[in-house]
């Protein structure tokens, strides 16, 4: 009679089959039990037939595309060419020369004979047919151009064109793709920029929307970004202009983000768990006013900002959000809970000692004295306390000088009862999302503009808007 049994061993556990007799007695002359030493996992010879078959029919059917491309594009080329010529300083341009263009598609390269005009009179040239196609020679065309930013929005810009030559099938380097975040990363920024000064000027009238929301909350907050560091500034105003000044060492800027969203769209997946199906996030790397600009644009142009529309303010106790907040003529301003709670765990730390039992129990007498609504009573009791050393007494003074200057925006009884909350843990949420998950990884640091460009591309990966990106007209950019 044979059984099974399993042993644990050095390299894991095997399964042997012992008779009667091995397993009777300790056995008196009987060989040890040998164990096999484990295999290294090898890969398949190759890949399956059907994987090769996949791969060259797309590789055929990318051929026949460009081809396809290419016949359309030399119709539209020769129907332009009988076209009348484009005029300049009040009279028709002369044509100068006629050269073959090519540009990257994402079915390959393209070519096609363009003309090229010059004035008479001022001697300003022209390729119309680039500029009704919307592309540039040598460059990726529109199609192109979207999907490598929306890659290397996602991803660093060398990462993001091996995913383009692995999904795509198109050969790009980093610099392609950098190129083509620039180009469409500008016309972003530039189209917020002019949106954003169309609502702010005193003169645009927004029609009343038909069904404005009750409540519009807007929680904002700030970051830091790293940005390029140089011992030199390697442009200057003139020849004769002496260099401009060094960038400092350890430069940061703050990026400002908002994010809006309406209560009464607030579901709860599980018991006890709240969260917002639908948001809208507003960034920009630059001054306060400029945020609330977009933010002031973003609710005009969505239809959430109606006579009656109540805007609630949720942020922590930086000045320049309440000072803008005034904006909203309906508006209620709460202060961030947990950083109203930070001011109380420093005292805490300090006082009863760091991860003391004490220390715990009273700021949690504290948090649920304010979630109550006494902030009064809180202060009160704050102004009886005897701090053990003078850095004690500076963290209270400034626990109680927070209070005391927002005791008006922490009413949090009442916010709660309303439904409109009383943490800005979206607009947290949002900082990793917009800009560390990107920006802020390992090394990276980033000028002004690389910045602007690449964080107006992920409010439109982030907004579910990419689409729009489409109706953007690419702008034209230095090499």
């Amino acid at each position: 009679m044979r059984r099974g049994v399993t042993l644990a061993g050095l390299f894991g556990r095997v399964r042997i089959a012992l008779t009667r007799a091995d397993y009777a007695g300790p056995p008196t002359s009987r060989a040890p039990l040998r164990v096999e030493a484990p295999t290294a996992p090898t890969l398949a010879a190759q890949a399956p037939v059907f994987v090769h078959l996949e791969e060259e029919a797309w590789r055929a059917g990318r051929e026949q595309i460009r081809q396809q491309l290419q016949a359309r594009l030399d119709e539209v080329a020769a129907q332009h060419a009988a076209t009348a010529r484009p005029q300049c300083c009040g009279r028709r341009m002369h044509r100068h020369d006629r050269r073959r263009v090519s540009w990257l598609t994402g079915a390959g390269r393209v070519d096609v004979w363009v003309w090229r005009y010059r004035c008479p009179v001022c001697r300003a040239e022209q390729r119309p047919l680039l500029d009704l196609l919307q592309v540039e020679a040598g460059r990726a065309s529109g199609w192109l151009a979207r999907r490598l930013a929306l890659f290397g929005t996602i991803a660093p810009y060398a990462l993001a064109a091996d995913l383009v030559r692995r999904l795509l099938g198109v050969e790009v380097n980093a610099m392609t793709v950098w190129r083509a975040v620039q180009r469409v990363g500008e016309a972003a920024t530039q189209h917020e920029a002019a949106l954003s000064g169309y609502h702010a000027h005193p003169q645009t009238s927004a029609p009343e929307p038909v069904a404005a929301p009750a409540t519009v909350v807007v929680a904002v907050d700030g970051c830091a970004l790293g940005m390029q560091v140089r011992a030199t500034r390697r442009h200057a105003p003139g020849p004769d202009a002496p260099p401009l000044a060094p960038v400092e060492d350890g430069h940061f800027r703050e990026v400002k983000t908002g994010v809006l969203l309406q209560p009464a769209e607030r579901v709860e997946p599980s018991p006890g768990r709240r969260s917002v199906g639908r948001r809208v996030l507003v960034t920009c790397l630059g001054e306060a006013d400029v945020l609330f600009d977009r933010v002031w644009a973003a609710v005009r142009e969505r239809g959430w900002l109606g006579a009656q529309t109540m805007v609630v303010v949720i942020g922590d106790g930086s000045e320049w959000i309440w000072h803008r907040a005034a904006r909203f003529v309906r508006r209620c301003e709460i202060l961030d809970f947990w950083h109203a709670m930070e001011y109380a765990w420093a005292y805490a730390r300090l006082q009863f000692g760091e991860g003391s039992q004490r220390a715990e129990q009273w700021t949690r007498r504290i948090a649920r004295e304010l979630k109550a609504g006494e902030v009064e009573a809180v202060l009160a009791r704050l102004h009886t306390l005897h701090p053990r050393d003078a850095e004690s007494r500076a963290a209270l003074d400034a626990l109680v000088r927070y209070y005391t200057t927002h005791a008006a925006r922490m009413q949090y009884d009442e916010y709660q009862r309303l439904g409109y909350g009383i943490g800005s843990g979206a607009v947290e949420s949002a900082h990793k999302q917009v800009v560390h998950a990107r920006l802020r990884q390992a090394g990276m640091r980033w000028s002004a503009g690389g910045a602007s460009r690449l964080l107006a591309l992920r409010l439109y990966l982030l907004n579910g808007e990419w689409g729009e990106t489409d109706r953007l007209r690419l702008a034209r950019l230095a090499a």
